[in-house]
């Protein structure tokens, strides 16, 4: 799941964010979740309702979430309240290193409700996270 303005990774700050596109992460996610043998739903929405409704449908339609929640890491506590809810394991995801960042993004909201946080190496935090979830979900 991806949060506000990562529709324009690869033209947005590449310097931040880096070159590759929304679409070129789905790729490699989708083709790595077959790879550990699970579904990827892959999505991005700019609206934070929207967000909490998907969090609130994966309580009972998906095994875990990995978020990249973007700016509103900082600002949704309807997004961690959610999370929170939601009662299945999540990763928080973020390309750049938050903790690098401006003082107003060093802090996530999210992280409260996250198993664990993969932030600054880019595009392969997808990878990792995809990784990590297989292996909390093996242990279920």
């Amino acid at each position: 799941m991806n949060g506000p303005n990562l529709n324009l990774l690869g033209s947005r700050e590449p310097e931040v964010y880096g070159y590759d596109t929304l679409d070129d992460i789905k790729g490699r996610c989708e083709a790595l979740g077959s790879e550990l043998g699970f579904q990827v739903d892959f999505r991005q929405s700019n609206s934070e309702g929207e967000m909490v409704n998907w969090i609130q449908e994966a309580r009972t339609d998906h095994a875990g979430i990995i978020i990249n929640p973007a700016a509103y890491s900082h600002t949704s506590i309807a997004i961690l309240d959610s999370l929170l809810a939601s009662e299945i394991p999540i990763i928080e995801v973020h390309l750049s290193n938050i903790h690098q960042r401006e003082s107003y993004r060093q802090h996530s909201y999210v992280s409260k409700a996250a198993k664990g946080v993969i932030c600054g190496l880019g595009a392969q935090g997808y990878d990792l996270a995809m990784r990590a979830m297989a292996q909390l979900l093996e242990k279920k």
